[in-house]
């Protein structure tokens, strides 16, 4: 894509209502604008981003065998009538009376509805196990939205759902997913630490949550050091037992503020890490919570109706943009991993109208395009070049290629690693090598 005719709209100067350095990074690098208080504009280069970070969860989620749906934003107030959430869920649900003067409502999550899809298509045990999963819009009406994506009023979020037929089971449905979450935020290029937390209005007797550490983060947490050490596990079968994985993520201690045991400070001293952290996913199981009010059975080996055991597990979608920002930034700008970049390689032309440079230039965007490389390409006539290496490490691309008419001259161009700012000169054949690697 070349840059002079995208939609790029950065800002020089952060505006005053960002609070936190994701939300001042996503409006000064043309990100997001807002529209209302808590919902925002996705522009071209943050959309970019949110499909990126969508789509490894999309296939992390299939690869562990759930099954993708998609549910209506607008939802009937009748199934959350029938759950006993409609009263007790406050003022966060945004209430709607359509025409008809029926109450309707903006889906802020879907168990009551994938519990209705379910009790009237499947019947019998041996349809079971299920999970279910969606990436969908949710809205909350957040009192105080603020932070940007962090805490807005509309997001986009991956929510599943677990049927299975008794705890036993369902235990193994928390564990695939347990481990699927390890495995997306391993691939989002973070590192993610599952902490026991409350289940809040979802309810439930089991739960986790997921949070990357950083220094802007939310929450406070507490961590042993072991923890920071652990690494994901490769090449897991989701058909056996990973109730080891799971032990071995939950053996040693870590938790929020809110779930804290002040005995462990002592008892673990040295070992125990005081930190901030973002919540970036939740997992919890809740057994027959929904299902026994809603009269979601199945006919079980004995002939007899049982009411399912279910899960739900929710990611963050939107909010990883975010949360990644936050944990992976310096004073220049955003600095994206690799998996979640809008683009691979931002390749600067130093100065336009030189035709050996402009060849040059040229034929490096039409190489690394024809090799399946992202490049968003800086041909700008009427930027400097100084502007241009700001805008480059402000949207923070994970490599820049520099190109000018002195290392044309010399035959080489600028290879820079946006993350650890170390800058190479070497050959054009060597830099599309490295880049197209």
């Amino acid at each position: 894509m070349r840059l002079s005719r995208y939609f790029l709209p950065v800002l020089k100067e952060t505006p005053s209502e960002a609070q936190i350095v994701s939300h001042r990074l996503m409006l000064r690098a043309g990100l997001i604008r807002q529209h209302a208080a808590g919902i925002y504009n996705w522009l071209p280069i943050g959309y970019r981003v949110l499909r990126k970070i969508e789509q490894i969860v999309r296939e992390e989620q299939d690869r562990s065998g759930a099954i993708e749906i998609l549910m209506p934003t607008v939802q009937t107030a009748e199934v959350w009538k029938e759950s006993g959430r409609y009263d007790d869920y406050g003022k966060e649900m945004l209430r709607i009376v359509d025409r008809h003067d029926r109450d309707m409502l903006y889906g802020p999550t879907h168990e009551e509805v994938v519990t209705d899809i379910f009790r009237s298509m499947v019947k019998s045990y041996k349809d079971l196990p299920k999970n279910l999963y969606q990436i969908q819009w949710k809205f909350r009406d957040e009192v105080r939205p603020r932070f940007g994506v962090m805490r807005g009023r509309e997001f986009l979020m991956k929510d599943a759902y677990s049927f299975d037929l008794d705890e036993a089971s369902a235990r193994r449905a928390y564990n695939r997913m347990f481990v699927a979450y390890l495995n997306t935020f391993a691939r989002l290029g973070m590192k993610a630490i599952p902490m026991r937390a409350a289940t809040g209005p979802i309810g439930g007797n089991l739960s986790h949550e997921f949070l990357i550490l950083a220094e802007t983060g939310e929450s406070g947490v507490f961590v042993h050091k072991g923890m920071l050490e652990k690494t994901v596990p490769a090449n897991v079968d989701f058909d056996g037992d990973l109730q080891p994985i799971v032990d071995d993520w939950t053996s040693l201690y870590a938790a929020t503020d809110e779930m804290h045991e002040a005995s462990k400070e002592a008892e673990l001293g040295d070992a125990l890490v005081s930190a901030r952290g973002i919540e970036v996913g939740h997992i919890f199981y809740f057994g027959t919570k929904y299902s026994k009010p809603m009269g979601c059975k199945v006919v079980g080996p004995d002939g007899q109706d049982v009411d399912l055991h279910m899960g739900s597990y929710g990611i963050g979608v939107s909010r990883l943009v975010g949360a990644i920002i936050e944990a992976s930034h310096d004073d220049a700008g955003i600095i994206w991993p690799e998996s979640v970049a809008p683009f691979k390689v931002g390749l600067i032309n130093i100065k336009p109208g030189d035709a050996a440079t402009d060849a040059v230039a040229d034929d490096l965007y039409a190489k690394l395009e024809a090799a399946g490389v992202e490049v968003l390409y800086d041909d700008r006539a009427d930027e400097r070049a100084g502007a241009k290496f700001a805008t480059a490490d402000l949207i923070g691309l994970p490599w820049q290629l520099v190109v000018g008419p002195k290392g044309v001259a010399a035959g080489v161009v600028e290879l820079k690693n946006r993350r650890s700012g170390e800058k190479v000169e070497m050959s054009v054949e060597a830099a599309l090598a490295k880049l197209t690697a």
